[in-house]
């Protein structure tokens, strides 16, 4: 199943610099945020699960941006796909 990740625009003055939606076959699955330098990141589940830190770095876990396309890493992908069957 594949997964998509779009930014959204972050909520002023949060401490989230950054914010995703994530999607699985067109379908939102997630919510992914991290702060400036991607030191803190987070992702949150429509079933309220968050957790943090997910696979290490944020850029352990996505990578792409500016002029680059958004991409999910394949140890994204597969935190995903655990979680996702898990619940």
């Amino acid at each position: 199943m594949p997964f998509n990740i779009v930014q959204t625009e972050p909520e002023p003055n949060s401490f989230w610099k950054y914010e995703y939606n994530i999607f699985r076959d067109d379908k939102l699955v997630a919510h992914y945020r991290h702060d400036f330098r991607g030191d803190a990141h987070e992702i949150i589940f429509l079933d309220g699960r968050s957790i943090s830190m997910p696979v290490g770095r944020m850029t352990d876990f996505i990578s792409g941006g500016g002029p680059k396309p958004l991409l999910l890493s394949k140890a994204a992908i597969a935190f995903l796909n655990n979680n996702l069957e898990a619940k």
